[in-house]
């Protein structure tokens, strides 16, 4: 199944095409979906960590629609770009430690958002919550390096 994602039209054309709209639009359709995606997971981490406490948390609800918006977008290119090597990075070992930190971290969302959407009134932040946003601020780092080591570790 690999050989043939990576030998499909698509990925030939993403590799061996000079066009802008191929790999280079790809990459940074990429890299803006992972600026939304993981900025905004950590502007709401570094909240329920304590910062800004002065605002409210329901004042953080417009990250989720964000975060979605980011996730589609790293989903949809990330595919592209997996592609391109289905065959190397299908059965590396970098690559699928960045695929579970990418899961991990969007894991640590799923109970970040209700309580967030939860918490009326605005509650003490509990450490369990505090240890989400910690494992979301690791798991999102690990990811993005990880990522961006693979350009390095693999062909």
């Amino acid at each position: 199944m690999l050989a043939w994602l990576e030998s499909s039209s698509l990925a030939v054309w993403l590799r061996e095409s000079p066009s802008l709209w191929a790999l280079p639009t790809v990459l940074t359709l990429h890299t803006m979906g992972m600026a939304v995606l993981v900025g905004a997971s950590w502007l709401l981490d570094l909240r329920l960590l304590g910062i800004s406490r002065n605002v409210p948390l329901s004042a953080f609800r417009w990250v989720f629609p964000a975060l979605k918006v980011g996730l589609i977008v790293n989903v949809a290119t990330g595919f592209l770009l997996f592609l391109r090597t289905a065959t190397t990075w299908g059965t590396s070992i970098p690559f699928l430690i960045k695929m579970c930190l990418v899961v991990a971290s969007v894991a640590t969302l799923m109970p970040i958002r209700s309580y967030v959407f939860h918490s009326e009134p605005e509650p003490e932040v509990s450490s369990n919550v505090r240890l989400l946003a910690i494992a979301s601020i690791l798991a999102w780092t690990g990811a993005v390096t990880a990522g961006r080591l693979l350009a390095y570790l693999m062909p």
